[in-house]
């Protein structure tokens, strides 16, 4: 057999979703045989691309490859899939490095089988049956998903908005707040909304909270 992939039931009913644990699995890589449980401990960003050796999406991994070293920063890691061989992977990277000048740093995913792809979702028939999505599963470092995000084929990933979400997240975890619309680091962030008629008349009264109402507060961090 051309791939080795195994896979273990999630532990979920149907797809993925937020909030739910990733599911397991163990898959052919173009580093070797990979577990998903060997990245535990640290944040993932599993992406799926639609073929190897098509523009758009070789535009992806050089920019996946570029923004890789900021992630590092961040304990997250990277890992593609696709549904081509490991064969195809390996030269598809080479070409990359040697046509563009960009080493893909990070493990592919080959997933003949569709097996990674089917247990996450990264197949839309409405699309392609026979081409995973640009699909983005972004988990924390227990392994639970913290984020879904979905591209048409037509349409590259925008890998600033990937790091925003990943470090609004991390934000969040840290300082048990919430990001609003558009946040980027540095900017202020938002306050849980108070629980009670008490709590809400405290916070309006608090010095430094920023309340523009008793629900809607922002503060730096």
């Amino acid at each position: 057999m051309d791939s080795a992939t195994d896979i273990q039931a999630p532990t979920v009913t149907g797809l993925p979703r937020i909030g739910d644990p990733a599911p397991q699995f163990t898959a052919d890589t173009t580093f070797g045989t990979l577990k998903l449980e060997d990245f535990k401990g640290s944040w993932l960003i599993l992406f799926s691309h639609p073929a190897d050796f098509t523009p758009v999406c070789t535009t992806e991994f050089m920019a996946f490859a570029e923004i890789h070293p900021e992630l590092r920063e961040l304990n997250c890691e990277l890992l593609g899939l696709s549904v081509d061989s490991v064969y195809s992977h390996i030269a598809w990277v080479r070409n990359v490095k040697e046509k563009m000048g960009v080493e893909v740093t990070f493990p592919i995913i080959a997933d003949l089988n569709k097996d990674v792809a089917t247990l996450y979702g990264m197949v839309n028939p409405g699309e392609s049956t026979t081409e995973t999505s640009r699909a983005v599963f972004i988990m924390d470092d227990k392994q639970m998903i913290r984020a879904i995000i979905y591209y048409p084929l037509t349409t590259g990933r925008n890998m600033q908005e990937i790091l925003r979400v990943v470090k609004a997240l991390q934000t969040s975890d840290e300082h048990g707040v919430a990001t609003p619309a558009n946040w980027e680091p540095g900017q202020k962030v938002i306050l849980p909304p108070p629980k009670s008629a008490e709590a809400a008349d405290q916070r309006v009264e608090e010095e430094g909270a920023g309340c523009k109402d008793w629900y809607f507060c922002k503060k730096d961090l």
